[in-house]
C-alpha cells in the first residue's frame, strides 16, 4: 500500500475513517455457522448480505427490481459487513496484510450478465481501504435467488499478520 504523494501512510482503519465509513456490528449468524474463521494467516468470511443497521437494504433481482448501479452499492455494503467480520475475528483491520479473494453472488434476472460490474462495488471498496494490498482474485457469479431475497452477497478471504497465526 502506498499513500498519495505528500500524504502520510494511512493504515486501513484510518482509510476507512477518511472514507466516512465505520464498521457495522457483526450480526448473529442466521444458521449453524460463524461470521469468520481464521486458519493460519488466512481469514475466511461467511457470505455477507447487504444489511444496514440490522435490516436488509434491498430485495429483488438485479436487472429487474434492482438496477445494476444500486446492486453495485449494495455489494459495497456487503464488503463493509465482511470487513467487520474480519476485524472482529482478528482485532481490527490494521492486522490485514492483503485481500486474497472475493466471491460475489448476484441474484440475477433472466438475461442479466453484468455480475462483474455489480461485484466491482466490493472490489473498489477494498482498494480504497487497503490500497495495493486490496487487489485480489475474484469470482462474480449469477444465481437465481439469495437468502432473504437480497440481490447480492459477498465473501472474503484475507491474509493477516503472521503474528496472529498462533
Amino acid at each position: 500500500m502506498t499513500a498519495p504523494a505528500g500524504e502520510p501512510f494511512a493504515r486501513p482503519g484510518e482509510r476507512l475513517t477518511a472514507l466516512g465509513l465505520t464498521l457495522p456490528t457483526v450480526p448473529a449468524p442466521a444458521g449453524a455457522y460463524v461470521p469468520a474463521v481464521r486458519t493460519g494467516t488466512l481469514v475466511f468470511t461467511a457470505g455477507q448480505i447487504p444489511l444496514v443497521d440490522g435490516q436488509v437494504a434491498a430485495t429483488g433481482k438485479v436487472g429487474a427490481e434492482v438496477s445494476p448501479e444500486q446492486a453495485k452499492q449494495l455489494a459495497r455494503v456487503c464488503a463493509l459487513n465482511a470487513l467487520a467480520a474480519v476485524a472482529a475475528e482478528v482485532g481490527g483491520l490494521d492486522h490485514v496484510v492483503r485481500v486474497v479473494k472475493v466471491v460475489g453472488f448476484v441474484a440475477s434476472a433472466p438475461g442479466f450478465t453484468g455480475q462483474p460490474g455489480v461485484v466491482d462495488g466490493a472490489s473498489e471498496l477494498l482498494g480504497e481501504v487497503f490500497g495495493a494490498a486490496g487487489r485480489h482474485a475474484r469470482s462474480a457469479v449469477g444465481v437465481a435467488v439469495l437468502p432473504r431475497d437480497v440481490p447480492v452477497e459477498v465473501e472474503l478471504v484475507v491474509e493477516v499478520s503472521p503474528a496472529l497465526a498462533g
